[in-house]
């Protein structure tokens, strides 16, 4: 079935470059070309997964190119790839213009997160990572004429591809260990090459996952449009970190000391950001803050081995996120605004949007009996065996997903009486952009669906019904959430959603502005990146200086020692002329006539006769 797996990564791929090269010409095609491949393309996902199969391409060794559907790929292809239709639909529905670049872009950024999921050697996963990278600036940077949108663009690059250098770094640290392109193979590496690899993988694994200190940079990414959000922070892009560190977890463990780094990093993050997002005003931002937060329990799941649980919270994380950005992006188009003051209320005019949100943010809170409930308590309940401190920072941060996610259902279902609501009409909407008043009928449809799944695909951690994916991925020996473990995480989960729900939140004004991670970032290294080029600026151009000054010596004192060479040439010619005009002299006395000799010798007898005479 290795034709499935070439599908599931061609299709987008090649529909996608031939969107991206035709252009405009392509716009009205687009739509029903993309959602076709997308379509297709989910087959395939689910076929392979099915199949399981293994395709090797030779690249610099035997097997360099490898692509496994392994446990964890036979999850997440299927995962990414219905994700991947759901918000196609959406965007088809919304009409997201010009189309043939949309669609265009997020086709080949598909096909480049199947290679990843599916890629077993680092040739292949590292191929695929920058085509992910690349592809992820331009669909944050979609809207390229509005100003603030390529400088946050950039920032996302920026920092995300800075801590994919570990990823390189790790590569390098693999050939010198000797222990082959294979990522099964990098946990026998021996010696210091060792930590080399675990401290790239992690670097890595932690900027793409938005994880502390990085997370700033999913702020600056909420500049793309909605749909591009709900793919790039929900099933792709950011989910890819957690995977990328889930999957080298036996590298992690084997290096002693990166495994503990990871978990407390992660327990960290859902701490950090889950106080950021309740703190937000703007919708994107409250799920941006959430969406690093949430991804901090599969770090954490990494970090402590639990492969089962991590897994279940990314698959439930993926579909409940895309959920609600779908939600928040339907709400811009329609009033021209995500602030949360304009959106009180706001369910009572799309009520189908409104009941979807409202499950996809009962699911972040992490209620039951919906998926995220159960997904992060299988990743607390191995925490809870290794590390009882990690067991507890967990559940503070299921207590913050709680709080922000009861923020946003106490917005989104507030009554405000007729005179309230047309205040707020009035003077919030149309804020950020002209609002369409109305969510298509299409677009509620990927809702939907998407609402279905965050409500059920928690299944996959129940421990009753947990055995065959855990045998899937491998994992039988993870400890299970006990009854006392879900009831305990389900009435926190309650106490704290009610209080927030009557006596709302307290304002924090530097959670608001993410703690100033990008300003420290800032001060810590790009200002002394900057100070330093501009000293080897100076530095350079006083060589510089000084060079071009040693040049125009060389050209003065060339210039008179040429003036020197010409006057003793001119003299030497002068010499040379003479002794050749005696030289011509000399030789019109040479007759051989003996007779002018004679004279000759008589005349010089003469000559020395006269001069005795004169000098006695």
């Amino acid at each position: 079935m290795t034709a499935a797996l070439l599908a599931a990564v061609g299709l987008p791929a090649i529909t996608g470059t031939f969107l991206l090269l035709a252009g405009h010409r392509a716009n009205r095609l687009a739509p029903a070309l993309a959602l076709t491949a997308a379509a297709l393309t989910l087959v395939a996902a689910i076929a392979s997964a099915v199949a399981m199969p293994r395709l090797g391409v030779p690249f610099i060794s035997s097997g360099g190119a490898a692509l496994v559907v392994d446990g964890l790929g036979a999850v997440l292809l299927p995962t990414v790839a219905a994700v991947v239709l759901l918000v196609l639909v959406f965007a088809a529905a919304e009409d997201t213009r010009p189309a043939a670049r949309f669609h265009g872009l997020m086709l080949v950024f598909t096909a480049a997160v199947m290679v990843t999921v599916s890629a077993t050697s680092l040739p292949a996963l590292l191929g695929a990572w920058e085509v992910m990278g690349a592809t992820s600036y331009a669909l944050i940077g979609f809207h390229w004429r509005k100003p603030s949108t390529i400088p946050s663009g950039l920032v996302a690059f920026t920092v995300t591809r800075a801590a994919d250098l570990g990823l390189y770094a790790a590569a390098g640290a693999a050939v010198a260990a000797g222990t082959g392109w294979q990522l099964d193979a990098l946990a026998s590496a021996e010696g210091p090459w060792l930590h080399v690899l675990a401290a790239g993988v992690l670097l890595a694994g932690l900027g793409k996952a938005a994880q502390l200190p990085f997370s700033f940079w999913l702020s600056r990414a909420m500049e793309g449009p909605s749909p591009v959000s709900a793919l790039l922070h929900s099933a792709a892009m950011v989910a890819m970190g957690g995977y990328l560190l889930l999957r080298l977890e036996p590298l992690l463990l084997a290096s002693g000391w990166a495994g503990p780094a990871a978990a407390w990093i992660g327990a960290a993050t859902a701490i950090v950001l889950g106080i950021v997002a309740l703190c937000q005003k703007d919708l994107k931002q409250l799920l941006a803050a959430s969406t690093a937060a949430q991804l901090g329990f599969v770090v954490l799941a990494a970090g402590i081995g639990a492969t089962a649980g991590g897994t279940s919270q990314l698959v439930a994380h993926a579909a409940t996120k895309a959920l609600l950005f779908l939600a928040a992006g339907a709400w811009l188009t329609a009033v021209g605004s995500k602030q949360l003051p304009a959106l009180r209320g706001i369910y009572r005019r799309w009520p189908v949007v409104g009941a979807s949100f409202l499950v996809g943010a009962l699911s972040l809170a992490g209620l039951p009996p919906l998926s995220l409930w159960l997904a992060k308590d299988a990743v607390l309940a191995v925490a809870l065996h290794q590390h009882p401190a990690l067991y507890a920072a967990g559940l503070l941060g299921a207590a913050l997903a709680a709080a922000y996610s009861a923020k946003m259902i106490a917005v989104v279902w507030a009554r405000p009486d007729m005179q309230q609501q047309a205040d707020m009409e009035r003077k919030l909407w149309d804020a950020e952009e002209r609002g369409t008043r109305k969510v298509p009928v299409v677009a509620a449809v990927p809702l939907v669906v998407l609402a279905a799944s965050a409500a059920l695909l928690g299944a996959t951690a129940l421990p009753v019904l947990s055995g065959p994916f855990r045998a899937l991925l491998g994992a039988q020996a993870e400890a299970e959430s006990s009854g006392w473990e879900l009831l305990a995480s389900a009435a926190i989960a309650i106490v704290v959603s009610a209080v927030v729900l009557v006596r709302g939140v307290p304002r924090l004004a530097a959670a608001e502005n993410w703690f100033g991670l990008e300003r420290a970032a800032e001060t810590v290294f790009v200002r002394p990146m900057f100070a330093t080029a501009a000293v080897l600026y100076r530095l350079d151009h006083r060589l510089e200086r000084a060079v071009l000054g040693a040049g125009r010596f060389l050209n003065r004192s060339a210039a008179v020692f040429g003036d020197v060479d010409a006057s003793v040439q001119r003299a030497l010619r002068a010499v040379l002329g003479g002794v050749n005009g005696l030289g011509r002299l000399a030789r019109r006395a040479q007759t051989g006539a003996v007779a002018d000799y004679y004279a000759a010798a008589v005349l010089v007898c003469v000559a020395a006769l006269v001069l005795l005479i004169v000098v006695r």
